[in-house]
């Protein structure tokens, strides 16, 4: 795995967002090589599975891969905190773009984009309407709109937008501010208070232990800005707008954060001419974040796409 990685800070819309270049083996910056954005996943940062096991593996078959941490969030600029919003998500990964362009190590012409989990329905919306990104791939995508619509917000997301409009009028009037925290605490705490739903009991696993944790990743969303994703669909239009290639991974081993079936929806919706869906048997959501295996999986079929419309 590459440990040759330059840290930059890309210019967002009024703020600076904190990246990670991870460069291919050998790299020569008199070249022109294809790059991809990788996009990390709902509540985490650009050290965890988009950087360290996806774009590491990426710039090892010589691609610049460049992980950044969303605005709002880890290191990257914006107030207030904790935002989790899928426009900005989307912007932001336009923006990273603008910062790849101006890299004479870059190719402009090849370049790519690749989310896991969160960051996949957002590489996934993004590419409907920036046309410099040629192709994208999805690892265990997941469409937030459909699931802050959805469970997040108890089904019921017109009682969801009353409270959300409540609290930010009340941080307006100088209340205090509301956070979700996504996970419980420990692995221990999500046993003792029965939260034993698959999806769930494995994100606290991976981020609430060494094995994936990082002071980035902080799995938590201010209440008071979730409107927004209650309102949003990643894959609005895509039957019209997502023509690029696009290369979705997905466990079978479904859990409540939907992203076996928000795969195969995109799957199914998108107007790409060229498409592949790949089912990793066996294994979850957060085992395609970094188990050996699954990853492996995922790889085997992202690489050729990605050397396929990328090229070398």
């Amino acid at each position: 795995m590459t440990d040759n990685i330059q840290h930059v800070a890309v210019r967002a819309l009024a703020w600076d967002l904190a990246a990670d270049i991870y460069l291919p083996p050998g790299f020569d910056e008199s070249k022109a090589y294809p790059a991809i954005v990788s996009v990390h996943p709902i509540g985490s940062c650009k050290e965890q599975t988009a950087g360290n096991v996806y774009g590491s593996a990426l710039a090892d078959e010589g691609f610049v891969v460049i992980a950044f941490d969303a605005s709002f969030q880890g290191a990257s600029g914006g107030e207030p905190r904790s935002v989790e919003d899928p426009v900005f998500r989307a912007q932001d990964i336009s923006y990273v773009i603008d910062h790849l362009v101006t890299l004479p190590y870059v190719d402009p012409a090849r370049i790519g984009v690749i989310g896991v989990c969160g960051g996949g329905g957002y590489a996934v919306n993004a590419t409907m309407t920036d046309r410099r990104i040629k192709a994208v791939g999805s690892v265990t995508g997941v469409n937030f709109g459909r699931l802050m619509h959805e469970s997040f917000s108890g089904y019921d997301p017109i009682g969801a937008l009353d409270a959300v409009a409540e609290q930010r009028t009340a941080e307006a009037r100088g209340g205090e501010r509301r956070v979700t925290q996504y996970l419980p605490t420990s692995p221990e705490a999500a046993e003792e208070q029965g939260l034993t739903e698959l999806d769930l009991s494995e994100a606290t696993e991976y981020y609430r232990t060494e094995r994936g944790e990082k002071p980035g990743g902080r799995t938590e969303g201010l209440f008071s800005r979730q409107g927004s994703a209650i309102g949003w669909d990643a894959f609005h239009r895509a039957e019209v707008l997502l023509t690029r290639p696009l290369c979705v991974v997905v466990g079978d081993r479904p859990g409540a954060f939907g992203a076996y079936r928000d795969g195969l929806e995109i799957y199914r919706r998108a107007a790409s001419e060229d498409k592949e869906l790949v089912v990793a048997e066996g294994f979850s959501h957060y085992d395609l974040y970094d188990q050996p295996e699954p990853v492996k999986i995922a790889l085997d079929h992202l690489i050729p796409f990605y050397k396929k419309h990328l090229g070398r």
